[in-house]
């Protein structure tokens, strides 16, 4: 059992850890295809979807989030030879703040803001993020985004900021815990970095077809605990 007593601050990473992301797709993908009749899926959107967002990222690190998203839309529509128009890709890339909070985050937050420090470390803009954070209801003790870092997750440039924003805080590496649902994207960067971390894996009870990539456990790392969502995290966290 992992004494979470010896943390101080929580970091989360928010898409696909507090923020349903790939419900939120799968919404402006059918969206897409009622409005048009493009004759594709939201799961093959899906599948697609993780290669494109990273190279993307990789080639444009300063680039904001929803100009990665309108352009990843465009790879897409390129690669299965369909069109997407340019206010197609432009409203996938302001969908962000529409996409839904999953429905234990809050609750779980709130409750975990009662013992930790509250940090956010995202791989999006200053502006999707304040739309998401409506959603979820909470204050934050620190907001880091990719657009303040100028680079994506994961890039040791966003863990190196989460480190310093911690330090600025009062609070150790040691007594700091990441929690996270991307083995590629947190996991395995806060490892590398030897930060602790807890991933979130809600890939274990969902039952539709999931964004390729970044999960196969082969590739997990070293967590200091595993949970499948954040309920369960908040209800260990808060019992030690």
């Amino acid at each position: 059992m992992v004494d979470f007593s010896t943390y101080r601050a929580l970091s989360f990473d928010c898409y696909g850890t507090l923020i349903d992301w790939e419900s939120g797709i799968r919404a402006w993908v059918d969206g897409w295809i009622a409005k048009t009749g493009v004759e594709t899926t939201a799961d093959a959107f899906l599948r697609a979807f993780n290669g494109h967002e990273s190279a993307v990222q990789a080639a444009e690190p300063s680039e904001r989030y929803p100009l990665i998203l309108a352009e990843v839309a465009r790879r897409f529509a390129r690669d299965a030879g369909l069109t997407v128009s340019d206010e197609d890709a432009e409203a996938f890339g302001a969908s962000v703040g529409d996409w839904p909070a999953f429905e234990d985050s809050t609750s779980a937050l709130r409750r975990l803001r009662e013992r930790f420090e509250l940090i956010i470390l995202s791989n999006v803009d200053r502006l999707s993020f304040a739309r998401s954070n409506e959603q979820l209801g909470v204050t934050f003790n620190s907001v880091i985004t990719a657009e303040d870092v100028g680079s994506y997750k994961p890039d040791p440039q966003n863990f190196d900021t989460l480190l310093a924003t911690a330090d600025a805080i009062g609070v150790p590496k040691h007594q700091l815990l990441h929690v996270g649902e991307s083995l590629f994207h947190d996991i395995q960067p806060a490892n590398r970095d030897g930060i602790d971390v807890v991933w979130i894996n809600r890939g274990a009870v969902r039952d539709t077809p999931r964004a390729s990539g970044g999960t196969d456990s082969a590739q997990l790392g070293k967590p200091v605990a595993t949970f499948t969502s954040m309920s369960d995290f908040a209800d260990a966290a808060l019992a030690s």
